[in-house]
């Protein structure tokens, strides 16, 4: 099997959501179909996708917001994972900052519940940067 990355399209969008849906990182209040658009036609950010020859594996959208670089929705088949996939997608995305000159910070952000998640990223080497992330719905 050949694995390559590529930059997502707008024709990818129903294989994302439903390696987004089956990883459970979607939300009601979130439109993946939205966030998909978004990150494919603005500049500073993308969505790269991990494929093999027939079907895409994983996915990750990287961006950059003026001040830090960002990931989100990073999600590997099921079948697929615990094989380097989702590794090989943070390194893919953190190359796509630092080839674009982002400051060298790059933050993600974790649900509490989420302790297998939490455990990825220790192993890529990523910290908890002891902060609170706050929310408030804008209406």
């Amino acid at each position: 099997m050949r694995i390559n990355t590529r930059v997502a399209t707008i024709n990818d969008i129903l294989s994302i959501t439903q390696i987004w849906e089956e990883a459970k990182l979607t939300r009601p209040w979130n439109n993946p179909n939205d966030d998909i658009k978004n990150a494919l036609t603005t500049p500073t950010s993308t969505i790269l996708l991990l494929c093999d020859e027939n079907q895409i594996i994983g996915t990750v959208m990287v961006g950059y917001d003026g001040h830090r670089g960002w990931i989100y929705y990073l999600a590997v088949k099921v079948e697929f994972q615990k094989k380097g996939y989702g590794k090989q997608l943070v390194q893919e995305a953190e190359q796509w900052l630092k080839s674009r000159n982002v400051p060298k910070k790059l933050m993600l952000m974790i649900r509490n519940s989420n302790e297998a998640v939490k455990s990825f990223y220790e192993a890529c080497e990523y910290k908890d940067d002891e902060v609170i992330v706050m929310a408030k719905w804008l209406r």
